[in-house]
């Protein structure tokens, strides 16, 4: 099973018959497999990795840090449902560290972003602190460099 969402992972676009070749598996096997990882939440999804500057698109994303009192009998999880109900999270994660949750945003622009720290996460009860980072340029995103080498084959010079 492993073996098979590793692949799935890497490349959501193989068809079943192509990874029944791959993992030298029965094809209805592969794909009632899939179908019970999809019912139990543990394929809980199939995404494209986008390069938004090359698509020419505005978008603004930032990683907040989230300070936070848990709750006497859920801990953190009531607080985290809360969060993960805003459409302007991307992920959200419990951490180590200085911060008890990570969120990735996404808006339209820098000021839909701060709109969005203010006017609804800020206030959500339970939540103490934030501190905001816009991501500046994607260099690598879900296992996949974004940025290389230019097309035309030259590296751009670099100065101190």
């Amino acid at each position: 099973m492993k073996e098979l969402l590793t692949l799935l992972e890497n490349n959501a676009r193989y068809q079943v018959k192509d990874l029944a070749a791959l993992l030298n598996e029965d094809e209805q096997l592969v794909e009632n497999t899939i179908r019970d990882l999809e019912e139990n939440n543990i394929i809980a999804g199939y995404h494209t990795i986008i390069n938004w500057d090359k698509a020419d698109t505005e978008i603004s994303k930032a990683i907040i840090f989230v300070n936070c009192v848990p709750e006497r009998e859920a801990g953190y999880d009531k607080v985290a449902a809360k969060i993960a109900k805003y459409p302007e999270v991307d992920s959200l994660y419990l951490i180590s560290g200085k911060a008890e949750f990570m969120l990735q945003v996404n808006g339209k622009s820098m000021r839909e972003v701060s709109n969005f720290v203010a006017h609804k996460l800020a206030p959500t009860e339970g939540v103490t602190g934030t501190e905001t980072m816009f991501i500046l340029k994607e260099y690598k995103l879900n296992g996949r460099e974004l940025v290389g080498e230019r097309e035309d084959g030259e590296r751009l010079l670099v100065t101190p």
